[in-house]
């Protein structure tokens, strides 16, 4: 059972600003894009941004948040993932149309919805 209320304590372990949040792959995708949620720390607020190869500048919602989110809200923050179509870098809009595989350590339910999700729609 998935816990989507699941939140962990802390994105940081001492040894930097920054944190990886996920790594997302679109198998499916004709060049395997890729795509990182990455978890910084400025001023007692915590910064979300996700990075690709190109460069694209993704809108990711919550852009920051006081303390970690709860699975339910990176899933979301995940499914709403954008970028500006005149902007788009590769096939971006084609890859985030895709259903990812996710790895993460800080949210370990999270690989798990996420083949549920591709599993049920034929996918995986």
């Amino acid at each position: 059972m998935i816990n989507f209320d699941y939140q962990p304590s802390t994105y940081f372990d001492g040894t930097g600003p920054s944190a990886l949040l996920v790594k997302l792959t679109y198998p499916e995708s004709q060049w395997g894009e890729e795509i990182s949620i990455f978890a910084n720390t400025v001023d007692g607020e915590i910064l979300f941004e996700a990075v690709d190869f190109y460069g694209n500048d993704f809108k990711i919602v919550p852009e920051k948040y006081s303390q970690t989110l709860s699975l339910q809200a990176l899933i979301i923050m995940i499914e709403t993932m954008d970028v500006a179509p005149d902007l788009a870098q590769g096939n971006v809009e084609w890859t985030l149309a895709g259903i990812p595989e996710a790895e993460s350590l800080l949210y370990p339910d999270l690989k798990t919805y996420f083949n549920e999700k591709r599993r049920s729609f034929g996918l995986s």
